[in-house]
């Protein structure tokens, strides 16, 4: 860890105490994982900090990690399926820090973080369309990229890659209308390339 992301660490494990479950660095950009119910105050306090000042939400996304760690000798995922990553700048200070926090299986859900940087509001509502995690408190919380009738959240693992449904628009009845998937479901099956069919040169 780089002698700025080890200080930046240790300020923070001050800062938060147990908020904080865990730091990582990777590409020389450091990775605090917060506690759910801890995302507002930790988000909050390394914004207002004059020491941190993250003012800028760089970006927000949602993460599925169904198939994570299957290699692994104990063939499962070492903690939840469903996590959402939070990518701040300091203008100020000129770093970044990325923050990861776990949701439930069952339910995922957290707090939104649109009050803190109004540049969550769109893309917490892509995770929402696309990973089905919920941002409580959020003003306007629906689908931004799918069709308001879709079914399920195409950025999760589990989701076929042919889609649940099609929609087609239908002339006699003027309107746009869903049917299942006429597609025959296609293998994906990786190319492999012979070296004996070329010449050698």
């Amino acid at each position: 860890m780089t002698d700025s992301n080890q200080d930046l660490a240790a300020y923070a494990r001050e800062l938060f105490g147990e908020a904080i479950t865990g730091v990582r660095e990777s590409a020389g950009q450091l990775t605090l994982e917060v506690r759910r119910d801890a995302i507002l105050s930790v988000c909050n306090r390394l914004r207002d900090d004059p020491a941190l000042a993250f003012v800028q939400l760089m970006d927000l996304c949602g993460v599925d990690y169904l198939d994570y760690g299957r290699e692994s000798p104990a063939g499962q995922r070492p903690g939840p399926r469903l996590a959402v990553v939070y990518h701040l700048l300091s203008l100020k200070r000129n770093r970044r820090i990325r923050l990861r926090t776990y949701l439930d299986d069952e339910m995922p859900l957290i707090a939104s973080v649109t009050g803190i940087w109004n540049s969550a509001a769109w893309y917490e509502r892509e995770a929402f369309d696309l990973f089905g995690i919920v941002f409580e408190g959020h003003p306007d919380l629906r689908r931004i990229l799918t069709d308001y009738g879709f079914v399920g959240h195409p950025f999760r693992k589990d989701f076929p890659l042919i889609g649940q449904v099609e929609m087609r628009y239908d002339p006699e009845k003027q309107r746009v209308v869903y049917q299942p998937v006429s597609i025959e479901p296609r293998v994906l099956v990786p190319r492999v390339i012979r070296e004996e069919g070329f010449a050698k040169g």
